[in-house]
């Protein structure tokens, strides 16, 4: 029960920081000089409202994971890493970070469910974005790795926690967990991904450099792919 309440109390104190963010931004919206300065503002703040509802549909879809609603099928990966970094460029630009993206991978069709799988890379791609320095870059790999497809983010922000990277050895987190040196969405968004990866069957962890981490998701090639 203390196990579950602290998750609980994780996950809150995530989704009130844009909350608190939102706030901020409505008063400096009466004290901006011009228009274009307000503009900027309103759009910061529509960037901060559509990533809180995510991570709030996102726990949503995890209470519906049970239900077998989320069919699996043949994805080609690439063209969701496509989507999911078109979404974020705007945000990692304005927050001066860059995202640099590499794909390596034969297999271009994973067995995955197509929502499930953009919740992955996005929470991943977020993560890295706010544990990166500014002017640093984050990479987004994929790869093909022991006949599985590997997806990879990596950062180079502050190490893992040695608690954290045994329960993604394990291969996945059980509960929101606030993390030491990451404070921010690391532990909701590890939790969501980690969910999502466990429900389509995919290998879910992380590896730790001395300057950063790795998060990654090994998914199986669909057995459709010679098709393509």
């Amino acid at each position: 029960m203390e196990s579950e309440v602290n998750g609980i109390l994780v996950a809150a104190h995530e989704l009130k920081a844009p909350l608190c963010l939102l706030k901020q931004l409505a008063f400096s919206i009466e004290l901006a000089l011009d228009e274009g300065e307000r503009q900027k503002i309103r759009n910061q703040m529509i960037d901060v409202s559509d990533r809180a509802l995510r991570q709030v549909e996102d726990l949503t879809k995890i209470s519906r994971l049970s239900d077998g609603l989320f069919e699996m099928e043949p994805v080609a990966v690439r063209a969701v890493c496509d989507e999911v970094t078109a979404e974020l460029r705007t945000l990692f630009r304005f927050n001066h970070r860059n995202l640099e993206i590499e794909y390596r991978n034969r297999n271009r069709l994973v067995y995955a469910n197509r929502e499930l799988l953009y919740s992955v890379v996005y929470n991943f791609c977020l993560n890295a974005m706010h544990y990166s320095d500014e002017e640093t870059r984050s990479e987004l790999t994929l790869s093909d790795k022991d006949g599985l497809v590997r997806l990879a983010v990596r950062d180079f922000g502050p190490v893992l926690p040695a608690d954290v990277w045994r329960s993604l050895k394990k291969g996945w987190v059980e509960k929101p967990t606030s993390i030491a040196m990451r404070p921010g969405s690391s532990g909701l968004g590890l939790y969501i991904a980690s969910k999502f990866s466990q429900y389509m069957k995919a290998n879910v962890g992380a590896v730790r450099h001395r300057d950063g981490t790795s998060f990654f998701v090994e998914l199986l090639p669909s057995k459709q792919a010679s098709l393509f």
